[in-house]
């Protein structure tokens, strides 16, 4: 049996024991502070609005001390850049927004997105701007448009203190300036030239979240906790750039005219069509202008009439140059790096005229080539005998074997025959006289 006395000092040595782990742990519950991090990289669109407002949604039911939004776009759509606004502005956990790294732009959505973080920070060599709202140039009244996005845009600034002047001026009159120029006229926060030192300046400032709420932004040691898009998400976003949409178009182009070729083969025609979709799903996403888009329509007008008239003609010289100028015109130029890549059109140019020079010429005129049929080909043919011909046999002529009847009696194997005719699964023919070769019929060779 134990000792009372020994087993209580166990008790009393177990219990010390544990309030120093208790001590040296600290307060219950208590966890290092952590930020999540976001990216807004490429066009506003609606997978990255949808990444972002779950991904605030996300830090915040988790208990992030803030969230990092990283901005490098040239814009996009306005329906989704308004979701990412609205999630910043509700939400509970201080957003910080990095224009980075250096080089990169919050232009077009991007600047609407900055100016309603509650901490607006960029790094040095980068851009903000070229606010004035795009879409398809002519399809809508741009001038309400316009005020629209300059009271929205001014809103938002002045909530955050900034320059409801010159957000003005981004709208309007498209003006964009660098990170030490935003700081200047108060478009911005603070530069910073790296993610450690941004995090650094905005230690212990006090900023208005959701609902009006002051917070102090605690973020002293705090770890950075990475969170990215979904892989199918991902894959879209990616789809969504200016080159993409305009090799879609002309895939898409390429891939129906094949159809056209070849009726009934199906699997080019719901590719093509596919295609065309996903180039005006970015076209719808892209700051795109009616001019461009016309002329690309006409470029394909062009080389489906050129289908009429196949070779390397007027219609191909008129589809090669407007699809060259709507490929240049198709974005518009106040977006920064929203545009196709010369070396894009050039290639694009090049593979469209060897496609209608060579393929469809070679398809329309193979079309147009009189039809001939088994019996016609095989007249005048010449054959071997494989089984002798008394006079009835087997001889093979090009490449099959055939019943053949003799039309000059017995013929041994291994002699040469000439077809006479065609009788259903049956030929006449003759021996030739390999004295004298005789002089071949049509189909002879």
């Amino acid at each position: 049996m134990r000792n009372p006395g020994h087993l209580a000092r166990l008790i009393l040595a177990a219990g010390l024991s544990a309030g120093a782990l208790a001590l040296a742990a600290g307060p219950a519950g208590a966890q290092e502070p952590w930020v999540a991090h976001l990216s807004l990289d490429g066009v506003v669109d609606p997978f990255v609005a949808n990444y972002i407002r779950d991904g605030i949604a996300r830090a915040q039911d988790d208990g992030a001390a803030a969230v990092l939004l990283t901005i490098d776009t040239p814009g996009g759509l306005d329906s989704s850049m308004r979701e990412i606004v609205g999630s910043i502005l509700h939400a509970d956990v201080p957003v910080i927004c990095y224009v980075a790294p250096p080089g990169a732009r919050a232009a077009s959505a991007g600047t609407f997105v900055l100016e309603s973080c509650p901490v607006a920070a960029m790094a040095p060599a980068t851009e903000v701007g070229a606010a004035h709202p795009v879409g398809v140039a002519g399809a809508i009244e741009q001038q309400k448009v316009t005020n629209d996005a300059v009271a929205y845009i001014q809103a938002l600034a002045k909530l955050r203190g900034r320059n409801v002047d010159w957000v003005e001026q981004a709208v309007r009159d498209s003006v964009s300036v660098p990170a030490d120029t935003a700081l200047e006229l108060n478009v911005i926060d603070l530069v910073a030239p790296s993610t450690e030192a941004l995090l650094a300046d905005v230690e212990g400032t006090q900023v208005a979240v959701g609902g009006g709420k002051i917070v102090t932004i605690n973020i002293a040691g705090a770890t950075i906790r990475e969170t990215r898009m979904g892989l199918g998400a991902r894959i879209l976003h990616s789809l969504l750039t200016p080159d993409l949409a305009f090799i879609f178009f002309y895939l898409g182009l390429g891939l129906i005219v094949i159809e056209v070729l070849h009726p009934g083969a199906t699997i080019p025609g719901i590719l093509g069509v596919l295609s065309l979709v996903a180039a005006f799903a970015s076209f719808g996403v892209l700051p795109v202008q009616l001019l461009g888009v016309t002329l690309l329509l006409a470029s394909a007008v062009f080389f489906l009439l050129e289908l009429k008239h196949p070779g390397l003609g007027a219609f191909t010289l008129g589809g090669v140059v407007t699809l060259v100028l709507g490929g240049l015109t198709l974005f518009n130029p106040s977006v920064p790096n929203a545009r196709v890549s010369p070396w894009v059109i050039g290639a694009m140019a090049l593979a469209l005229v060897g496609f209608f020079g060579t393929v469809v010429t070679a398809a329309i005129a193979a079309r147009r080539m009189p039809r001939t049929t088994p019996s016609e080909r095989l007249l005048g043919a010449k054959g071997v005998v494989t089984v002798p011909l008394d006079p009835e046999g087997v001889v093979r002529v090009g490449g099959e074997e055939w019943t053949a009847l003799s039309e000059t009696g017995a013929v041994p194997r291994d002699a040469n025959v000439r077809v006479l005719a065609v009788e259903g699964l049956r030929l006449k023919v003759q021996r030739i006289d390999e004295s004298a070769p005789a002089e071949p019929g049509p189909g002879g060779r």
